[in-house]
């Protein structure tokens, strides 16, 4: 499958420890595990659990029941598995918490996420973790949210978000409004957009409009392109970004490395310079092959630190003896969140006021938080494409702001 075969999938790129950033007496564990210090933990359950449905693996032996819901075989198995080896991680980092985790296999189909649903619910899970792909997330909660039971789901697609259904994962309107903010706070006000014709397209342009909309600035061009065939929207759009008379500022460039890779050649041919408009992006540009592009030098693009995720796959590595994709930190994320939110909050731990708490957390790869209709926020670097490789301009903030702004 191709990388533009899974972000469609996945409708966005995949691209997470004191974890309650807004409560007191809470502090990382030494090996890099969250804790929460200030409240003797609940005991341990004794007696032995209940045996799960047939086809579930189980991963420790506390009293509240997650299910993880994956794809631990078909398609999505490689990262389905890995997620599963994530939870794993962070249960053994957190020092055995008071969680039990029931493992279901989606087996990459809507169906087969509805019926992992089902047996989580008959074996009495409080919370879901998962699934991955969309399609799989709206499945499971047609079946758990009737049952008044919430869900920390993996795909990138804030579609399939709703109150109670929350997306752990990185969304591309986080991307574009911290893109778009960054560099209106660089001093340019007049944007130009290429964008794909894609469901990943289709999603940042509206977000894209109404962000720089809501900084002031203006929209000078957009133009849409068939994927590979970049060149028609570029000659288009040629006069409002290239020759001494460009209308913008900066140029947003939404596109994976394959994209991109068509892209760049075709706005060098046009006379597009970098160093009169800058080009932008989103975390999808995160990746060499991007950095390499000589018309991308000098762009921007917003990402999570990448410190967080390095220091997770390392960790990893050592344990499993395979580097973990990227996605593997949502899954050691949402674990962590909760053991901690157990230990902290009792029976009230997986309530939508303790979810969304707009403090948010703090996690392997910065500082997030759930909004009540269920996307999420997180704060994220901006980087800057330098001789081959990315470079830090803007830091993640360490608390995010009012929703919204």
């Amino acid at each position: 499958m191709s990388v533009q075969d899974l972000l469609d999938r996945l409708r966005v790129p995949v691209v997470a420890g004191c974890l309650l950033l807004g409560l007191a007496g809470c502090i990382g564990g030494p090996d890099g595990g969250p804790r929460v210090a200030s409240r003797t933990p609940p005991p341990i359950a004794s007696e032995s659990p209940p045996p799960e449905s047939p086809g579930s693996t189980r991963i420790g032996t506390g009293s509240v029941k997650l299910a993880l819901i994956a794809p631990l075989t078909g398609q999505g198995a490689a990262i389905g598995n890995a997620l599963r080896n994530a939870a794993e991680l962070a249960i053994e980092d957190f020092q055995k918490p008071d969680l039990q985790i029931l493992v279901k296999d989606d087996r990459g189909t809507p169906e087969g996420a509805r019926e992992a649903a089902q047996a989580a619910l008959a074996d009495g899970a409080d919370l879901v973790l998962g699934p991955l792909f969309a399609a799989n997330v709206q499945a499971v909660a047609a079946i758990i949210r009737p049952a008044a039971k919430p869900m920390i789901a993996f795909s990138t697609d804030a579609g399939v978000a709703a109150r109670g259904v929350y997306l752990m994962s990185f969304l591309p309107q986080t991307e574009v409004d911290r893109i778009v903010d960054a560099t209106v706070a660089a001093g340019r006000t007049s944007f130009a957009a290429l964008i794909p014709e894609s469901s990943y397209g289709n999603a940042v342009e509206a977000q894209f409009r109404e962000a720089v909309a809501r900084k002031g600035a203006r929209v000078a061009a957009v133009e849409r392109y068939a994927p590979g065939n970049p060149a028609p929207a570029v000659a288009r759009i040629s006069i409002v970004i290239a020759g001494s008379g460009a209308q913008a500022d900066a140029l947003f460039l939404p596109d994976t490395p394959e994209g991109l890779a068509a892209v760049a050649p075709a706005l060098s041919k046009a006379g597009f310079s970098p160093g009169r408009v800058k080009p932008i992006g989103t975390a999808i540009w995160n990746d060499p092959r991007v950095f390499a592009l000589p018309t991308l030098q000098g762009g921007w693009f917003a990402a999570a630190d990448a410190g967080g995720f390095s220091t997770f796959s390392q960790r990893y590595q050592a344990r499993f003896g395979s580097a973990p994709p990227r996605v593997a930190t949502l899954a050691y994320d949402a674990v962590s969140l909760s053991a901690a939110l157990t230990r902290q909050y009792g029976s009230q731990r997986f309530t939508d006021a303790t979810l969304t708490n707009p403090s948010g957390f703090a996690g392997t790869d910065g500082t997030f938080r759930f909004r009540p209709e269920g996307p999420s926020e997180r704060a994220l670097a901006v980087s800057e494409i330098r001789n081959g490789s990315a470079t830090v301009v803007s830091p993640a903030p360490r608390a995010l702001g009012p929703s919204g702004t």
